[in-house]
């Protein structure tokens, strides 16, 4: 029989009911034996706790054979003799033996039946079970706490931040206690997703520190990530780019993942320990606001934290006012002092000059200030001060304060030539579909001058460059270049400014030229770096295949911050060569030079400066240009000195076009 099948009830025979000093076979009640019942009696584990109690032995074959119509009773009552033997048995008043109703049992493992745990490690290693489940909810807590304790910016992850107590775990553990069942499933699933993309945004704001000196921007900077899959692409090849996405997309899913099922965990956990849980919750509350009330703090940190909410708090405020900066910058645009100017009023202290605007890479004051790179840089200054010099020009040096730090080169240029804070892309696309005049469109508008662009950093379509007025640009596909890359950089600045005099600047018969140049090479990772050679040598930059051979290798150059430091000086030095050599060279009286830096380089070099100044130098053989800034207070050289006046770099273009006005 079945041990899930309810058996029938039997009725009562004439030997049923023995009084307890007769039975039939001659044993007294008071032996306290029952072997009948012991031999008969089976309890079938019903729904309803019922059973099939079976007479004893006195009443023969008859009741035996009615207990068990399938023959199996005797076999039951051998597997559970037991349930004869029941001493909560009592007596009827008649003296007759009245059985206890059968306990309902649960039914027993079949040899079909799941085993509990994962094939029944669980009952086999009961304590193993119990050590996992633990060690489960102690890191789930330390993956919460972890993510709530961890600060946006690697070089802030040490000890003691750790050792603070965030008020949210708090908070978030006194909402969930307090929520019934089904709400407290939703809110913790809910809880743990946004903790994942709450440690997502601290991520990123630790890669846009390192590389940018700045948090990411949750409205602007979402198109840097596919510049970002570019650099890794020209840095490190394919192979390297598509490994370090599939790594950050792996890494997005675990880490949501992983903050959603250990929110979870804590909360089964606080449900199924909730007194407990209810009592740690209060201690942890009350140690907090003692901790905050007297500003306790361990190694100059404060225990008692609510960085996380301030930390949300900025960034609604941040994606506030992005959301509504385009109407700021539109008006900030509609200010322009030249935007009525005749165009024969315009740079007229400059007519007939060439002048060349040349934007070095990543030149910032880091270069010029750091105990480590100071001495050398100095040295080829002041070197390259004194051979211009011998060649007849003179220079004056200052300070301008870039939009941007490690990257974003684009927005600095962008600033410079047009006079608007360009801080972030929309900002830059305002402004490229805009009628914004810029320094170089009003050289255009003059009509007196052919302006051209040398590019070499740009290797796909460029539409920008008509809106700065550039008659005619030069990117890398037509500089004549037939070289090696440089790692990022496409051209090295000395053939890139080989190529301008070749181009343009070389041609008999012409024009006045305003130029715009970017030179490259010191844009990171610094290595490999080219170096000078002969001009003579520069041929179509075939030359430079066994240059980039003897260079280094930036995978291993960046595993060591000072020699970053190191390569990031000698790539400076080499732009600042290659664009003092071609001005002795090929520089007339009516050359007139304007080389800046376009912001800082990277954290790992400027130590995590928050300083984004960089050096802007003005060269002239024509003494007269020099004396139009006169009252600028710039630095004789190409040096600026420490306290030579600092100008936002918006503030350039209309400082500039007011000295050569008139």
């Amino acid at each position: 029989m079945s041990l899930f099948t309810r058996s029938r009830q039997l009725p009562d025979t004439e030997g049923g009911a023995v009084p307890d000093g007769d039975h039939s076979d001659g044993t007294s009640a008071a032996d306290g034996t029952r072997e009948g019942d012991a031999a008969a009696e089976t309890v079938s584990g019903g729904d309803e706790g019922e059973g099939t109690v079976g007479e004893t032995e006195g009443t023969g074959g008859e009741a035996e054979g009615a207990s068990d119509r399938d023959g199996t009773a005797e076999r039951e009552a051998a597997a559970e003799p037991e349930a004869a033997a029941d001493p909560d048995d009592t007596a009827n008043a008649d003296g007759t033996a009245e059985p206890k109703a059968p306990a309902v049992e649960a039914p027993e493992e079949t040899p079909d039946s799941p085993a509990p745990g994962w094939f029944g490690w669980r009952r086999r290693f009961p304590r193993t079970a119990r050590g996992v489940a633990v060690g489960t909810s102690v890191l789930a807590g330390a993956v919460v706490l972890g993510v709530l304790l961890v600060p946006n910016r690697l070089e802030r992850v040490n000890i003691e931040a750790f050792l603070r107590l965030p008020v949210e775990a708090i908070l978030l553990a006194v909402v969930l206690l307090a929520l019934p069942t089904r709400p407290r499933r939703v809110a913790a699933v809910a809880a743990g997703v946004f903790l994942g993309l709450f440690a997502t945004l601290k991520f990123l704001d630790m890669g846009f520190y390192q590389f940018l000196a700045r948090p990411f921007d949750l409205v602007f900077d979402w198109i840097l990530l596919n510049d970002a899959t570019d650099f890794l692409r020209e840095s490190f090849g394919r192979t390297g780019q598509v490994l370090a996405v599939v790594g950050v997309i792996v890494l997005f899913a675990a880490v949501l993942a992983l903050s959603t099922l250990a929110v979870v965990r804590l909360t089964n956990v606080m449900s199924r320990h909730r007194p407990a849980a209810v009592r740690t919750t209060l201690v942890l509350g009350t140690a907090w606001i003692t901790c905050f009330t007297l500003g306790a703090q361990v190694g100059g940190v404060t225990i008692a934290t609510k960085g996380n909410s301030e930390f949300l708090a900025n960034r609604v405020q941040n994606v506030y006012n992005g959301l509504g900066d385009a109407k700021v910058f539109e008006k900030e645009a509609g200010v322009d002092a030249f935007a009525d100017t005749p165009p024969d009023q315009l740079l007229t202290g400059l007519r007939g000059k060439d002048v060349l605007f040349t934007f070095i890479e990543s030149y910032g004051r880091v270069a010029l200030d750091d105990p480590e790179m100071a001495p050398e840089m100095d040295a080829t200054l002041k070197e390259g001060t004194s051979s211009l010099k011998a060649a007849g020009f003179e220079s004056r040096s200052g300070w301008l304060r870039s939009p941007v730090a490690g990257a974003g080169s684009w927005l600095a240029h962008s600033t410079f030539l047009s006079g608007l804070w360009v801080k972030n892309q929309q900002r830059y696309r305002s402004l490229t579909t805009g009628d914004r005049a810029t320094l170089t469109s009003y050289f255009q508008k003059t009509g007196a001058w052919r302006t051209v662009g040398i590019v070499p950093g740009v290797r796909k379509t460029w539409p920008e460059g008509k809106y700065f007025g550039l008659d005619n640009i030069y990117d890398s596909e037509h500089l004549g270049y037939h070289g090696p890359y440089f790692s990022w950089t496409p051209v090295p600045d000395q053939f890139s400014m080989e190529a301008f005099q070749r181009l343009e600047h070389g041609k008999k018969d012409r024009d006045p030229i305003m130029a715009e140049i970017i030179l490259a090479s010191s844009h990171s990772p610094w290595s490999p770096i080219a170096h000078m050679i002969d001009w003579e040598d520069l041929g179509d930059g075939s030359v430079f295949h066994r240059i980039k051979k003897e260079g280094t290798n930036p995978t291993e150059v960046w595993k060591d911050p000072k020699r970053v430091r190191t390569e990031y000086r000698k790539a400076v030095e080499y732009s600042l060569h290659s664009v003092t050599e071609w001005l002795q060279r090929y520089g007339d009286d009516n050359t007139v030079l304007v080389f800046l830096g376009d912001h800082q380089p990277v954290p790992t070099v400027t130590r995590n400066s928050p300083n984004k100044d960089v050096p802007i130098t003005i060269v002239a053989r024509d003494q007269k240009v020099l004396d139009r800034i006169s009252g600028w207070g710039w630095t004789d050289g190409l040096r600026p000195a420490d306290n030579a006046p600092t100008w936002g770099m918006d503030q350039f273009r209309d400082r500039f076009m007011t000295a050569y006005a008139k």
